[in-house]
């Protein structure tokens, strides 16, 4: 029998004891760490052309029928006004109180066909909402590869191919120019006399192209993609440097979903397995799930709410775009900060909570205090080191008047008490004094990430 959410919620007595003290580790992206090292692997999206793996680590909700595109409709806050076939987009889902349940990239394969690749969590939430409901829909879930069955290939291969030598080595591909293609466009390759499908799209804010299609032709396709690319210096990239590439772009992965309170909330913990519900790290301290909670504007996603259209929690966005929001920003934690907590394991006494290198998250939620003064100004979400910036940032999400860049701010790293996770040693929290900074840090994603 499959726990359900609500019911490992009841064994641990609330939704925050239950993700403070999970068991589950910090998520995994099961595919090789370093094929070279990922210092070398991060300049390489940046100095030539990278090749990344993204076959394994998100899953895939494909969602057919008549009600797909309304299923869809009345639980993202996108526009659909004009989403045809060969188009993608980043897909945001709320709760009915208007709080983000999450986001991912929402694919249009064929006509009533979709493709909701991503975290669970959002994709969860519509699979809910669409059996539970009046849709006519069918829903066929390919999990990533740590929660498939064993043996099981994945039904698509996914790759990523990133840094301003891709546009060329594409061309070498498909012995062609590559057609324009706006942001988040599709089109459709040959490359080794197979079909592929592509995505227009920059994980690190660089110039990129994700490519997919059945999972028997990845081999090919990556063979060919190795070899063309010798010309062009492209380096393999593995998990650990790809799990930082956010940090360049600005995307915060995995905020907490505001499913644990609220309209359905009780029937939708029933229906989730315990599995998927996650873990919560870091130094905010609240018994109060909703302290976790964010707007879609917190993470800078106000541009992609559309109120043309009914969907879930469109009455409390409406009230959320006319206050004050926090901004996304991305903090610079002081080298001699950071330094000191590194050094704190040769010393004396009880260390600072560890900083793994590159990504230092240590639950699937990262959710740190920043503070002025003394006073609560945001939250820190994901934090790790750019080799390309020579920098350790965290994306954050602050009050207006604190969101100047060159704003001073404190994150305090650790968690006090300490939790029984299992990433989670015995420390002491730490003050790490933090500059504040636009978002996405890198000055060219933030001038191209979104042109063509």
């Amino acid at each position: 029998m499959i726990e359900s959410a609500a019911e490992a919620i009841a064994r641990a007595g609330s939704p925050v004891e239950l993700l403070r003290n999970a068991q589950s580790r910090p998520t995994i992206f099961p595919v090789t760490p370093e094929f070279s090292n990922w210092r070398s692997e991060q300049l390489a999206w940046r100095t030539s052309v990278a090749l990344l793996d993204q076959s394994h680590h998100m899953t895939d909700l494909f969602i057919s029928g008549p009600d797909a595109l309304r299923l869809l409709s009345e639980t993202g806050v996108n526009s659909f006004a004009n989403f045809p076939v060969d188009a993608a987009k980043q897909f945001i889902a709320v709760n009915h109180e208007g709080y983000l349940i999450g986001d991912a990239i929402l694919f249009h394969l064929e006509e009533e066909v979709y493709d909701l690749v991503g975290w669970h969590m959002v994709l969860d939430w519509v699979q809910f909402i669409g059996e539970t409901g009046d849709y006519d829909v069918t829903f066929e879930r390919d999990a990533n590869s740590l929660m498939r069955a064993p043996g099981t290939d994945p039904k698509l291969y996914r790759y990523e191919l990133q840094g301003p030598h891709a546009l060329a080595l594409m061309e070498k591909l498909t012995g062609a120019p590559v057609p324009p293609t706006k942001f988040f466009g599709m089109a459709t390759f040959e490359i080794a006399g197979i079909t592929v499908r592509s995505l227009r799209h920059g994980m690190a804010g660089q110039p990129g192209f994700e490519l997919f299609g059945p999972w028997a032709d990845g081999a090919t396709v990556r063979e060919a993609i190795v070899a063309a690319g010798e010309e062009f210096d492209l380096v393999l990239v593995g998990s650990r440097a790809y799990s930082s590439a956010n940090l360049e772009s600005a995307w915060v992965p995995s905020p907490l979903p505001a499913v644990f309170t609220g309209e359905r909330s009780a029937e939708y913990l029933e229906w989730l397995p315990a599995a998927r519900t996650g873990s919560l790290a870091g130094s905010v301290v609240s018994d109060n799930i909703e302290d976790y909670y964010l707007t879609p504007y917190e993470l800078g996603y106000g541009r992609s709410v559309a109120f043309d259209h009914d969907f879930i929690g469109r009455a409390a966005l409406e009230r959320f775009a006319a206050a004050d929001k926090r901004v996304k920003v991305t903090l610079v934690w002081d080298p001699e900060d950071v330094a000191a907590a590194q050094r704190s394991l040769y010393e004396e006494g009880v260390p600072a909570k560890y900083l793994e290198f590159p990504k230092a998250r240590y639950g699937v939620y990262q959710v740190d205090r920043v503070s002025i003064d003394g006073t609560d100004v945001g939250i820190s979400h994901d934090c790790g080191y750019i080799t390309n910036e020579q920098a350790f940032v965290s994306l954050a999400s602050v009050d207006a008047a604190s969101a100047e860049p060159g704003t001073r701010v404190v994150v305090t790293w650790g968690e006090e008490p300490n939790s029984r996770k299992p990433a989670v040693e015995p420390h002491r929290q730490v003050e790490i004094r933090a500059t504040v900074a636009p978002a996405p840090f890198s000055r060219f994603a933030r001038e191209n990430y979104r042109k063509s």
